[in-house]
């Protein structure tokens, strides 16, 4: 199976993607496409937090607990959405619109790509590389890196979000980065004609 994209990282970026990519499977231009979201990693930093400041979360709500609640939704509302647990990206290969993206265990090929893992200076990804900088936005002593990249596109094909496209670490910031992704993908699934997805009641 070749995916439509394929989400590198189950935190606040990856899974903002994939709710609102998720949420516009009615659109004709949706229907039939395949996404995917990796985890990516065991730990986040998400794990360690507690918000009081974050818009429409309520005061005290931990992290880990956001964590796990965002891919039940995620599961819930968009079951067509392949969530793969326990495995860790470690290669890209290819370009815009055929990549193989290697984890430890399997290869998954794909016609684009969402990076929105942490933005650690461990960052090894094989493909990736050429792309890491200094973060912008970030104090220097601490050696947080981003991938260069134009409104969120590294290269045709991949885009990057949250901490690792150069914002600074805050909640919403975050997931308004990975939501941005995800319209600019539902945008090109639109032949070029600017979209989004709005849920009514």
């Amino acid at each position: 199976m070749v995916y439509d994209v394929v989400i590198l990282g189950g935190g606040v970026a990856g899974v903002s993607c994939a709710l609102v990519l998720g949420s516009a499977y009615k659109k004709t231009f949706v229907a039939n496409k395949k996404i995917a979201l990796i985890a990516h990693q065991k730990t986040s930093s998400l794990q360690e937090a507690l918000f009081n400041n974050a818009y429409g979360i309520p005061a005290g709500t931990l992290g880990a607990d956001l964590l796990s609640s965002s891919l039940e939704q995620l599961n819930q509302l968009y079951p067509h959405i392949d969530q793969i647990q326990g495995e860790k990206v470690f290669k890209i290969e290819g370009k815009a619109p055929h990549f193989t993206v290697y984890t430890n265990k399997k290869t998954y090929d794909c016609r684009s790509i969402v990076v929105a893992i942490g933005y650690a200076n461990t960052f090894d990804i094989e493909g990736l590389m050429p792309f890491v900088a200094p973060h912008p936005k970030a104090v220097a002593e601490k050696q947080r890196i981003y991938l260069r990249n134009h409104d969120h596109l590294v290269s045709e094909g991949i885009y990057v979000a949250g901490t690792l496209a150069g914002w600074r670490s805050q909640l919403a910031i975050a997931a308004g980065s990975g939501a941005a992704v995800a319209t600019d993908i539902l945008t090109v699934w639109n032949n070029g004609i600017d979209t989004q997805s709005h849920d009514r009641r």
